[in-house]
């Protein structure tokens, strides 16, 4: 009777006698010094790196004690890494004249690197309209791809995506109601102009809500009947200006008639520096209180949708 053989794969010497702390190191992520060469940013990065006081201060940051966080790359099929998480940094790297920055080389697919790039921004204090936009939509679509599969599960919240909505996943995650991240996610249709004045808060979000529902040329149209008549779209003028759009009766003759009606100013606001600046830090500029007041008008809005969806 014909005996089965098989072989055995024997272990070295060394792996022998190697402690099972040392199989663990070999297991665990390596921190790597890459050449910022070879650093490529992320596929449609939304956020911004800004040549800014919080930039400044990062250099001299790096320049003193190094980057003490690591960022994290995954490698790219033709060489080099893309950028998942770190691009301030290796920013504040160059500028301070490195060659190389630690990084955490993670082997991830697309969506995956997605989600967390999207998640290691949005964690900033000051994100702009536009890159939260970008963002939310960004990491939704990467969300809503990885529901299709089921052995997939969104770690986050421990919830299978099959059995819970991407978007009640992703509202839960930031803190914002539901209706606030497809409302923020409306801002991506925007004319990059448009845009632009939302960032510089030149228009108001609401507005810029309703504006985003306008065709493509209606926009461009609007920005040229905007900056004629030196003016942006109230709530209510950019709710009639997407009304008449959608009944497909907006031509530049009624945007003209729109936006040249006065705006009521009865319920008028005027708050000077003076009155503000016993609420805030003696260290604090004009420019971070009003990024602070905005940043509570939103939590108080966000709430009230909060309270009204229940």
């Amino acid at each position: 009777m014909a005996v089965k053989t098989r072989k055995l794969s024997l272990s070295s010497y060394d792996d022998l006698f190697r402690s099972s702390d040392n199989r663990e190191a070999d297991q665990r992520e390596q921190i790597i010094e890459l050449p910022l060469k070879q650093l490529h940013p992320f596929k449609n990065h939304p956020f911004h790196v800004r040549d800014d006081e919080a930039m400044a201060r990062t250099v001299e940051s790096v320049k003193e004690y190094g980057v003490l966080t690591p960022g994290i790359a995954r490698p790219l099929p033709k060489g080099g890494y893309e950028i998942v998480a770190g691009h301030r940094r290796k920013h504040a790297c160059e500028l301070a004249g490195l060659a190389t920055m630690p990084f955490i080389v993670r082997e991830m697919d697309d969506d995956t690197a997605t989600i967390l790039m999207c998640d290691s921004n949005l964690q900033r204090e000051n994100i702009l309209p536009s890159e939260r936009a970008f963002a939310y939509k960004m990491k939704l679509e990467a969300m809503n791809r990885q529901g299709h599969r089921s052995d997939l599960t969104c770690s986050q919240v421990g919830n299978k995506l099959p059995n819970k909505k991407s978007s009640e996943i992703l509202a839960e995650q930031m803190g914002e109601s539901k209706n606030q991240i497809f409302r923020y996610i409306r801002l991506a249709e925007l004319n990059p102009d448009l845009l632009q004045l939302v960032d510089d808060r030149k228009i108001a979000f609401n507005p810029a809500v309703e504006m985003s529902y306008l065709k493509p040329e209606e926009q461009s149209q609007l920005l040229s009947v905007m900056a004629a008549q030196e003016a942006t779209p109230s709530l209510s003028q950019a709710q009639r200006l997407k009304r008449y759009s959608q009944e497909g009766k907006l031509s530049e003759d009624v945007m003209d008639a729109i936006m040249s009606e006065e705006k009521k100013e009865v319920d008028r606001i005027t708050l000077t520096s003076d009155k503000l600046k016993q609420y805030f830090p003696k260290s604090f500029t004009p420019r971070q209180m009003e990024e602070t007041i905005f940043k509570l008008l939103e939590q108080w809005q966000q709430k009230r949708e909060r309270d009204m969806e229940r």
